[in-house]
């Protein structure tokens, strides 16, 4: 049945609902029952009915929901596909699943093998479920104002080419993704072609890839998540009028990790964010007209690399502290500005106490030049001859990039 079948059966039977409410029941799955099965419930259920599943583990797979109705869960039933097929499939507007432990989805790269499809729907909400060893945890496609939240989603591959997305979004718009946590998948959260959609408050850890992947997904918010230990924390490619607030990018290691990736994106805000122990806490790569704004960079090998195809973006009022290199670029020119930050590296003085030093401050060290053409030269880092090449450079600068300054660096962090 397609959606707009789906929605015509929907409207003629919530006005059969509205004309006679006490037609709705609830229909009660358990062991030795009328219903032992979800799929009998399922089966027999009309329009605004709930299906109560009481405790228990309930093997089946492949259920389709076509009808708008409430599929909950009490004491946390288990739905186990084991490894046959996908769970359950929505293909109506105005359905409820909660409460659940769904369970054993195999990989498939053919089909999208998910816990949860919502294929073609609208105001649908998915919440308080557990989900664990799925392929695809919760799949959404041409999808509408959906809400996901609550739920705690568990991979079990071991390696990225068996694992798929925790919460996939696909041609949808209008989708709340709340207060999740995702860890052991490919992506934590993956959205592609997704419009006017907000991510906050989930904790996304331990993904392969990405704790967050974004494509071609304009006019989106994600605020206040924490973004651990993943293969990289964030990527936002081929985007714009992206809102980035409140989140934290941490611990994302490895020669091709980053806290945040920012690629081909346009006039987009990356504001009062945390970028603690990252191999790079913000990576640019022609993206223009970002807002870098009262963020905190520490502890990281990199704080900003910012490629010379980025043009007319704003880094201010940050504060870069203990971060082994502060920016690096790959050109002695420069098309965006720093101003007002706070870097603990400094060495100036202010002597009218304006709070600002009265000499600029080049974040782009003379080493972190020679470490983008001969990466070997990492393994100097700590040594004498890098301070001695800082100190020459700093008192008479040749090399590092003039126009990449900050002329009014902060004697004392904001935050």
């Amino acid at each position: 049945m397609n959606v707009f079948t789906c929605a015509t059966v929907w409207f003629s039977a919530a006005m059969v609902v509205g004309a006679c409410a006490s037609e709705a029941t609830v229909l009660r799955v358990q062991p030795a029952s009328t219903f032992e099965t979800i799929g009998a419930a399922l089966a027999v259920a009309v329009p605004g009915d709930t299906i109560a599943v009481k405790p228990g583990t309930y093997t089946e797979y492949g259920l389709r929901i076509d009808k708008p109705i409430t599929l909950l869960g009490f004491g946390r039933p288990v739905l186990d596909a084991a490894g046959r097929g996908a769970l359950l499939t929505v293909t109506c507007p105005g359905v409820t699943i909660a409460g659940f432990v769904l369970r054993n989805v195999p990989a498939s790269h053919i089909k999208e093998h998910a816990a949860v499809l919502l294929d073609g729907v609208a105001d649908c909400e998915i919440r308080d479920n557990r989900i664990e060893g799925c392929f695809f945890a919760i799949y959404l496609s041409k999808s509408e104002r959906c809400r996901i939240s609550g739920n705690e989603i568990i991979g079990s591959s071991t390696e990225l080419t068996g694992s798929g997305n925790g919460i996939h979004l696909w041609n949808s718009r209008d989708i709340a993704i709340h207060e999740n946590t995702i860890r052991g998948h490919r992506d934590g959260i993956y959205l592609e072609f997704v419009k006017h959609s907000r991510i906050s408050g989930n904790t996304s850890a331990g993904n392969f890839r990405y704790g967050l992947h974004f494509m071609f997904s304009d006019s989106c918010r994600y605020e206040d998540n924490s973004f651990l230990r993943n293969g990289s924390g964030v990527a936002v490619m081929y985007t714009k009028n992206v809102d980035m607030t409140g989140n934290t990018f941490s611990e994302s290691w490895g020669g091709a990790s980053y806290g945040l990736l920012l690629k081909d994106i346009k006039d987009s805000r990356v504001v009062r964010n945390e970028f603690l122990s990252n191999s790079v806490g913000v990576h640019m790569e022609g993206s223009d007209r970002i807002a870098i704004e009262f963020n905190r960079f520490v502890d990281n090998g990199w704080a900003i690399r910012i490629m010379a195809n980025c043009v007319d973006s704003d880094i201010r009022d940050n504060d870069f502290i203990d971060n082994s290199f502060q920016v690096a670029t790959n050109s002695r020119q420069t098309f965006s500005r720093f101003d007002r930050n706070y870097w603990s590296a400094y060495r100036g003085y202010d002597l009218d106490r304006d709070g600002y030093g009265d000499e600029p401050f080049r974040p782009v060290s003379l080493y972190s030049l020679l470490v983008e053409s001969e990466p070997a030269t990492l393994v100097l880092v700590r040594s004498l001859l890098v301070d001695v090449l800082n100190l020459a450079e700093r008192v008479v600068p040749t090399l590092t990039p003039e126009a990449l300054i900050d002329s009014r660096p902060r004697m004392r962090p904001i935050t």
